[in-house]
This record gives C-alpha cells, sequence and structure tokens, in this order.
C-alpha cells in the first residue's frame, strides 16, 4: 500500500503550496474573467439611455404642449359654464334640444 504522506517531512504553510494545478485553474479563471468584462462592456455600449439634453429637450416640449391645450380647455370650461348659465335661466344651450322637444331628424 503507498504512502501519501511521510511522517518524516513535516507539513505547514512553507512546504504546502497549491502547485502548478492551483496556478493553472487561477489563470484560467482570470481569462475567464477577462472575457466575461469585455462582453460585458460591449452589452453595456448598445444600451441606448437618454442623455441629459434629450430630456430636458422633451421637459420643455411637454410644458409647451401644456400651455398650449391650457388656453383651450380654459375656453371650453367657459363655454360650458356660459351653457349652464342659459340653461338655469330657461334659455336654450346652443346645439341642444330641451326635454319637451325631440331631437332635429329623430321619429316620432
Amino acid at each position: 500500500m503507498p504512502v501519501l504522506a511521510n511522517p518524516s517531512f513535516p507539513l505547514n504553510n512553507d512546504t504546502v503550496t497549491p502547485g502548478f494545478l492551483g496556478f493553472g485553474v487561477f489563470l484560467a479563471l482570470l481569462v475567464a474573467l477577462v472575457f466575461l468584462v469585455r462582453s460585458m462592456n460591449k452589452q453595456i455600449g448598445k444600451i441606448q439611455a437618454p442623455r441629459e439634453a434629450d430630456l430636458k429637450q422633451r421637459e420643455w416640449e411637454r410644458a409647451q404642449a401644456a400651455s398650449a391645450s391650457k388656453p383651450k380647455a380654459k375656453a371650453e370650461s367657459e363655454d360650458k359654464s356660459e351653457a349652464e348659465v342659459k340653461a338655469r335661466s330657461g334659455a336654450k344651450a346652443p346645439g341642444k334640444a330641451s326635454d319637451d322637444e325631440p331631437a332635429p331628424g329623430a321619429g316620432t
């Protein structure tokens, strides 16, 4: 039966080393890491993230669109409020038929 450890040879941190196999495994892991990092950088480079200037431009365009739509919304709300006042006073709102009259073009 072969003896794996020679009792006359002391085993300590100075005599036990990883050897060539440990160095080879470490080197293979290092090479794999280099390839993975390169691949990751390529993938991250493909991402189309919006730039600061683009975000500011979009925000400005939204503000312009919102300010342009406010006068329309305000005018529409004023038209509705005028129609409500006329309806309360007994006058017909333009384009609306009263409850007593059938709508024009409606069958009897």
